[in-house]
């Protein structure tokens, strides 16, 4: 059990060290963007000042989250506060969608209507290099605590398989700044080179749906998360395995699972032993096959079995029962 909360430590300082360089980068990036936007008039450089103020709220909401989730069980919560962060990572990905890509799009509109040309586009290169090389910075701190935490076999297979919404949330935010910037760039060049101002606006659209596409991404995992998501079925297959090649096993009739937070995710096993099967062999079994199975996939930080075996006559004594069926809970973490 120590084993696990060290695990589950370590997560969460990752995610946090992770947010906090994200929230730092995008503050200073915001106030950058504002400040040219304004000298400059470029519609696209004012949505990504909106892209980046956004992006740091989000950061707040996620650190929020982390320390909510982390609160210890008591009677009203009896599995933990983990579900907190997905809430909050809800929050965030609205706010994205509503916010982020609302206003971006919006005022792209604007400009497509009223077109005026941009000014002083020598500080908006320079500011978009600056905060593509800020951005890029603090996309790689988080696929660098990504990649140690999952490996570099699959990235893009793990992020979208991933339960922890302060990794995936803030890799999906960086990455779609850094094409957003390329977007802006674009749409600042050519409003100047074709002397067709609209296009600008049209860049600023096109930030706004890249932010609505990232949004609806993080709203479609939250929503798997908050309303009982349970893991992947190469995982439960793997764990039905381990359980069925297991000597005392006659069979499994049920495997359910559910994700608790991050890291943390419910096992109920409903398992048929084999026939005279002792109590002791069932229990000793019972502790193999969870030793087993958290060896193998940590995330299951809680473990309930429910066993059903055929006790001997000679211990017939413990259920009061002769050549009887009994079954028994074996739950533990």
């Amino acid at each position: 059990m120590q084993d696990l909360q060290r695990q589950g430590d370590i997560v969460n300082t990752d995610s946090k060290f992770t947010t906090l360089a994200a929230l730092g980068g995008n503050l200073v990036i915001a106030i950058i963007k504002f400040v040219v936007a304004g000298i400059s008039g470029s519609s696209a450089m004012l949505a990504e000042g909106i892209h980046s103020l956004v992006d740091t709220a989000n950061q707040v909401l996620m650190l929020v989250g982390i320390w909510r989730s982390r609160r210890p069980a008591d009677e009203g919560h009896p599995f933990g506060h983990g579900k907190e962060l997905y809430f909050w990572s809800l929050l965030v990905a609205v706010l994205i969608f509503g916010v982020g890509g609302g206003i971006s799009a919006y005022e792209g509109v604007e400009r497509i209507l009223h077109p005026k040309p941009v000014e002083q586009v020598s500080w908006s290169y320079i500011v978009l290099g600056v905060a593509f090389v800020i951005e890029g910075a603090t996309f790689l701190v988080a696929l660098r605590a990504f990649a140690r935490e999952h490996g570099t076999e699959d990235i893009l297979g793990d992020i979208i398989a991933s339960k922890d919404p302060t990794t995936y949330t803030i890799l999906a935010e960086d990455g779609a700044a850094l094409i957003g910037l390329v977007i802006a760039a674009c749409g600042i060049f050519f409003s100047q080179y074709l002397k067709m101002p609209w296009l600008d606006g049209l860049a600023s659209i096109l930030i706004g749906l890249l932010l609505a596409a990232v949004a609806t991404f993080l709203i479609r995992e939250c929503r798997g998360l908050l309303v009982g998501e349970g893991v992947d079925p190469k995982t439960k297959a793997e764990v039905l395995k381990i359980v069925s090649e297991d000597p005392q096993v006659e069979c499994v009739r049920r495997a359910l699972t559910m994700y608790l937070g991050a890291e943390n995710a419910l096992l109920t096993l409903d398992v048929r032993f084999r026939a005279s099967t002792s109590v002791t062999d069932v229990a000793e079994a019972t502790d193999r096959i969870k030793a087993l199975i958290r060896q193998r996939f940590p995330d299951f930080q809680r473990i309930y079995l429910e066993a059903e075996a055929e006790i001997p006559g000679s211990e017939a004594a413990t259920d009061g029962v002769s050549g009887r069926r009994s079954r028994r809970r074996f739950a533990g973490r």
